[in-house]
């Protein structure tokens, strides 16, 4: 059986969870997943990162220790990642690492000792001893050149570090150094390895930083300058620089060096892994982590991918002084852990920077969620418990009823929609394994998209009314119910609850998560299936709603939080306002699209005041006129959403409600409801108003649009 082992960093303790760890854990959650439904066997690594002068210091200040300290930060990201399920509980990853475990500490002297007798590339000693001078960064745990550090305005004070902008430390004492100038040109060969080192932007980076001349590093400090730390092998007096301790973990987790932890995971059987790291750290995983392990005789990674930074939605670096980033317990009060997951996978390209903000992930949930996979999802089952009694229709379309389909615009043969699904299948598994996330869902999405157009084209609710079309209809939705069922295996990864709630639905047994998207083969969703019961994926968020909520919250915190509004000009703080008095007697004229209420005057309007407008995309399923009225039609319209709306219009006199089906507008769908001839309308159609008359235009698409989209 093929192998993947996927690590995250581990994540320094000198700080709480943040998103960015959030980022990196889904991804390789996501990617473990997908891993796993291919056959292969897999181990996948998180956890903290807990030793180190900085760490010391903290728990110094605080007046505890440093393990007490390290236990509570370990704490929060376990809390973390079980609220977002990337816990192994909820199939997540198979261990959190930490550094201050006894097997840690036995593997990073074992990986000390194997170096230490072993030469290097020129035949020198891989571990010498000598003297350091120099100046070092306790945040970075690293030492500084003077290109990374920049002078203090007073004359006297030690450099800032460029990164963290703190003082540095003059360190001046004995040291262990490992010779990484002799393995300039072993790393280089390693780096023509087709795939090492990803993007491939970052991969010249580090080929530059290495043909720029290596300096040996200095790998350990004396105990009595830091004691929160692992002894070197025999010499207790001096402790090993943090590094090597913490790159150590990716192989001490799978048992190197212990043969207990060997027994349990399986250093011989995982090894190598694929490193997902931030750019940031690149360096030490690309050029020193490797250095380490060919010195003591072990593999080097199999990948180490770089990804990008998390920017606010302005494109600005995300910290607590500017008041803008991502709140985690925001974040999962707020949103389905299956929105954020697919918002990280699908907005950001991975190995690039992109921006993440809460407006943007309120978009993304409702246009690609709730209007297009849930809205697909929902139509599709509802129309099957409508038109088929529950059942997954018969596929089959006999070839005397062929015409009849083709009037109706849909082909007999299913081969053009399996073709499709086959290819979609095909480059999405290339993309994901290409760690192209995005373009994975893109393609998905496509398949939505066609899906959702062939529904709309073939009309079922017209169908249905037809008894010489009722197996074109059944076909129509054996079609869409199928291509659900390989979204189901293809996305499984991406949104594991989500994809599991549809395939319930869709009356199957077992999981996805069992299926190997590569199997997938058309047609074997079972005819007869009964549905389970329909409910919505994706409920659509109220933005304004939400961002007020949230914006309560981060006030309540005594913290601010950057939106996009803040970037509109103009833009004022909304002001407290009493809602006007309920309308009396609603009239058919206020029914009518584009009324004003008052005659040939502007109303200026502020970007807050249009921001209140949610106008959608809905599709016209049913149009009628409404009796005893001259005016009015009453329509059922679907918005995407789990049941279609009634809306009425007073547009009689210019439309026919026959020629109304199929036909797509601009609905206001946060009006609020009112009665008109003793029937709720709950929304307006929007239309231009032409001519003395007013004679109203109906406002449509010359595009494919899904139904549900905002428009702003």
């Amino acid at each position: 059986m093929k192998t993947f082992y996927v690590t995250t960093p581990i994540y320094y303790v000198n700080r709480e969870p943040h998103l960015g760890s959030l980022y990196t854990t889904i991804v390789a959650d996501c990617l473990t997943r997908h891993k796993r439904q291919r056959g292969h066997e897999t181990f996948f690594l998180t956890g903290t990162d807990e030793h180190g002068i900085n760490i010391q210091r903290i728990a110094e200040r605080e007046g505890i220790t440093p393990r007490e300290h390290a236990d509570r930060i370990a704490t929060q990201f376990k809390k973390m990642f079980r609220m977002f399920h990337l816990d192994t509980e909820h199939g997540g990853y198979d261990i959190f690492m930490r550094t201050t475990e006894r097997f840690h500490y036995e593997g990073v002297s074992e990986l000390w000792r194997r170096a230490a007798r072993n030469r290097s590339p020129k035949g020198r000693e891989n571990i010498y001893k000598g003297f350091y001078e120099g100046w070092f960064c306790a945040s970075c745990a690293a030492y500084k050149t003077e290109d990374e550090y920049r002078k203090a305005e007073e004359e006297g004070q030690p450099p800032l570090c460029l990164e963290h902008n703190i003082p540095l430390d003059r360190v001046s004492e004995e040291s262990y150094f490992f010779r990484l100038s002799d393995y300039s040109e072993t790393l280089l060969e390693l780096f023509e390895r087709p795939g090492f080192i990803r993007p491939e932007s970052r991969r010249n980076e580090v080929i530059s930083f290495v043909k720029s001349g290596l300096q040996d590093l200095s790998v350990s400090r004396l105990k009595t300058s830091v004691s929160w730390a692992i002894p070197v092998p025999d010499d207790e007096s001096h402790t090993i620089y943090l590094w090597i301790d913490a790159l150590s973990n990716y192989i001490t987790a799978i048992g190197f060096g212990n043969q207990e932890r060997e027994r349990v995971a399986g250093f011989e059987k995982f090894w190598p892994a694929v490193h997902l790291v931030g750019k940031d750290i690149l360096r030490f995983h690309a050029v020193y982590w490797p250095a380490f392990l060919i010195a003591a005789g072990l593999e080097p990674p199999r990948v180490v991918y770089a990804h990008g930074m998390l920017l606010d939605g302005e494109g600005r670096k995300m910290s607590k002084t500017l008041g803008n980033t991502i709140d985690l317990d925001v974040l999962h009060k707020h949103f389905q852990t299956d929105a954020v997951r697919y918002f990280c996978l699908r907005e950001v390209v991975f190995g690039q920077d992109a921006k993440f903000s809460y407006e943007a992930l309120i978009d993304r949930a409702n246009s690609d969620l709730a209007s297009g996979l849930g809205n697909l999802s929902s139509r599709t089952l509802t129309m099957i418990n409508r038109y088929c009694g529950g059942q997954v229709p018969s596929a089959l379309i006999n070839e005397e009823k062929y015409l009849a389909a083709k009037r109706a615009g849909v082909d007999p043969d299913p081969q053009a929609l399996a073709s499709a699904l086959e290819h979609a299948r095909d480059q999405f598994i290339i993309f994901f394994d290409d760690f192209a996330f995005s373009r994975a869902i893109e393609t998905a999405w496509g398949v939505v998209a066609r899906v959702d157009k062939m529904l709309s084209n073939a009309k079922p609710w017209e169908l249905v009314k037809t008894e010489e079309q009722h197996q074109t209809l059944h076909a129509v939705l054996y079609r869409a119910a199928e291509a659900l069922r390989w979204l189901c295996v293809l996305l499984y990864p991406v949104m594991p609850e989500a994809t599991a709630r549809i395939y319930e639905q869709l009356g199957l047994q077992g999981s996805p998560a069992q299926l190997n998207p590569g199997s997938l083969r058309w047609g074997e969703l079972p005819e007869g299936t009964r549905i389970g019961e329909v409910k919505a994926l994706f409920p659509r968020i109220d933005k304004a709603k939400t961002m007020s909520e949230i914006e309560k919250a981060n006030e309540q915190a005594g913290g601010t939080h950057a939106t996009e509004a803040d970037a509109v000009a103009g833009a004022e703080a909304k002001s407290e306002t009493k809602p006007e008095p309920p309308m009396r007697g609603a009239t058919e004229a206020e029914a009518v699209p584009g009324a004003e209420s008052v005659e040939g005057v502007t109303q200026f309007i502020e970007i807050t005041d249009f921001a209140k407008i949610d106008l959608r995309v809905g599709q016209v399923l049913t149009a009628e006129r409404v009796p005893k009225s001259d005016k009015l039609l009453r329509f059922t319209i679907d918005l995407g959403e789990e049941t279609p709306r009634q809306v009425l219009a007073g547009i009689a006199e210019y439309y026919e409600p026959e020629k109304m089906v199929g036909r797509k507008l601009v609905v206001v769908a946060n009006l609020k409801p009112r009665k008109l001839r003793g029937f709720e309308s709950q929304g307006m159609i929007l239309a231009a108003s032409i001519g003395e008359e007013g004679r109203p235009v109906i406002a449509t698409f010359t595009e494919d649009v899904p139904n549900g989209a905002r428009l702003k």
